[in-house]
């Protein structure tokens, strides 16, 4: 089946098959966040990013090999509303961005810092500091030695924008531009996103838009 990315909460999740890393995206709870359960193909371990709702859901897509960690994208509630059940029944280690990890119910095992690598088996992948919408937002960055990068954005990115500033003209310019530093700068158009609400874009798709985020501030 082609993967697609759109999925709805209460449906089925969505499995993009790379060569050495499953990637499974799920929506949940009220405000359809996306989750997203991560697995090296090469030794099945398994790493979730933001258990944001519905403990049971994320725990019946993790299955029974459990997870080895959870990485929260963010403070923000919706997207760690399940991170303490889930972390009770897994024991999983617990990842978070510095400036956010003390706005996180749950403590934060390891806590990240830009360019901090966190591995899922064999894979690592590449946190991105990205500040604004929150001061300690964290993307990770997935290389594909095989093909494209990947790039989990939590809500710094998304079809159509970055993350909500609450029309604050500092904090607005500081997300553009760690985003257009970090992402823009550093990846290719190839480059598939996968936000922490909707569907998933390319940075192919969203870069001739730049000027337009820049004029409207938002």
């Amino acid at each position: 089946m082609t993967y697609s990315g759109e999925v709805t909460v209460g449906g089925p999740a969505d499995v993009h098959e790379l060569t050495d890393l499953m990637i499974t995206k799920i929506a949940v709870g009220p405000m359809n966040n996306n989750a997203y359960l991560l697995r090296c193909r090469a030794t099945d371990e398994q790493l979730l990013i933001d258990a944001a709702n519905d403990a049971e859901t994320l725990l019946g897509t993790i299955g029974d090999d459990g997870i080895a960690s959870v990485v929260t994208t963010h403070q923000h509630g919706d997207h760690w509303q399940a991170l303490a059940r889930v972390v009770e029944a897994t024991g999983a280690r617990t990842y978070a961005g510095r400036e956010d990890a003390p706005g996180i119910p749950v403590p934060t095992d390891v806590l990240v810092d830009d360019g901090d690598t966190v591995r899922v088996g064999r894979v690592t992948l590449t946190a991105r500091h990205l500040a604004g919408h929150t001061p300690g937002s964290i993307a990770l960055v997935y290389d594909d030695p095989h093909g494209h990068p990947h790039v989990f954005t939590g809500d710094c990115l998304f079809p159509g924008g970055v993350g909500n500033t609450r029309k604050d003209p500092e904090a607005f310019a500081r997300l553009l531009g760690d985003v257009e530093t970090k992402i823009f700068g550093a990846l290719p158009d190839e480059t598939w996103v996968y936000p922490g609400h909707g569907n998933d874009t390319t940075l192919g798709t969203e870069r001739p838009h730049l000027p337009e985020w820049h004029a409207r501030g938002w």
